[in-house]
């Protein structure tokens, strides 16, 4: 028997705030909280459950029966979008960027009944014209298509739903970017005298600027900037450097990051801290955006 919407959600756990203590932290005068959303599931992680949420009700609303999207061979959002059509007893395709290999989350996709499609480079990017739900071409009556990460305006709602959860007064929100919706929520609802801080996982984003005012065209605000050097060599590529961080982030902190977004994110920011970029006495509250099934994909690889 499959479970509703309201089900599912109820299976999630609460999104906790973590004070990071530190000497270095002590010895700039800042504060840095993690907004904890990879404690919300063991499976659909992360800020990627807040931008399928009002995409799924939508979907289903519509009575669609099958979910299409887009996504590496370790797609954080593609794994979560096979894991709930399998609860919700809904087919899910997925378009894998690239020639066919096989990894542990593509595993996983097929685990969960997701039907993948391996498409070229060429035609992936191709796809990522089709912004809305019924602007995949050629798609049947019954699927309703979700952009590369679930980027739309519906996601927005999910994440602005992640402010509202603050409870304590902050200085500086940040996230990592990859396709720039969950900043976009973020800025969106955010206190104007609050500073929004994107930082893009890839190489060459500085597309990412005008993405993010696309999404906030409704809402222009201009309280957020994009850090744009921090993607230590592009998507998914990664250096000794972040792993050494990485490492000993988790030794200190008992928190798990993975180097594709949040490992990335920390890593600029204490960076940024040291170079006096933040005011002694702010508050600066970082979203953990999840993802950590990501990592297999690095345990078999041989560092630069």
């Amino acid at each position: 028997m499959h479970a509703t919407l309201e089900q599912l959600e109820r299976t999630f756990s609460p999104s906790i705030l973590t004070p990071i203590r530190s000497p270095f932290l002590e010895k700039y005068g800042v504060e840095l909280w993690l907004k904890r959303d990879d404690l919300l599931h063991p499976i659909i992680s992360g800020n990627k459950w807040r931008k399928l949420k009002y995409s799924l009700n939508h979907a289903l609303n519509l009575n669609k029966t099958t979910l299409i999207s887009m996504g590496g061979a370790y797609s954080n959002h593609l794994h979560a979008l096979a894991f709930v059509g399998k609860m919700l007893g809904l087919k899910t395709v997925g378009l894998i960027r690239g020639e066919e290999i096989d990894t542990p989350t593509l595993q996983d996709l097929k685990a969960f009944g997701m039907e993948l499609r391996f498409v070229s480079r060429g035609d992936y990017r191709t796809l990522r014209d089709y912004k809305t739900w019924d602007s995949f071409p050629n798609g049947a009556e019954n699927e309703y298509w979700l952009p590369e990460g679930g980027a739309s305006t519906l996601a927005l709602q999910g994440v602005r739903e992640l402010v509202d959860e603050i409870e304590q007064d902050y200085d500086v929100l940040c996230v990592a970017c990859g396709t720039g919706t969950t900043l976009a929520g973020l800025i969106s609802v955010a206190p104007e005298n609050v500073e929004v801080l994107g930082f893009a996982a890839l190489k060459n984003a500085a597309f990412l600027n005008q993405d993010v005012a696309q999404l906030l065209v409704e809402k222009p605000r201009d309280n957020w900037r994009i850090f744009l050097d921090y993607h230590h060599g592009g998507f998914a590529k990664t250096t000794v450097e972040l792993h050494t961080f990485m490492a000993d982030f988790t030794v200190q902190t008992g928190i798990l990051l993975e180097p594709i977004y949040t490992g990335k994110l920390l890593f600029a920011l204490v960076d940024l801290i040291a170079k006096n970029h933040f005011s002694r006495g702010q508050r600066i509250i970082a979203l953990h955006t999840g993802g950590l099934q990501g990592n297999r994909g690095f345990t078999h690889k041989t560092l630069p």
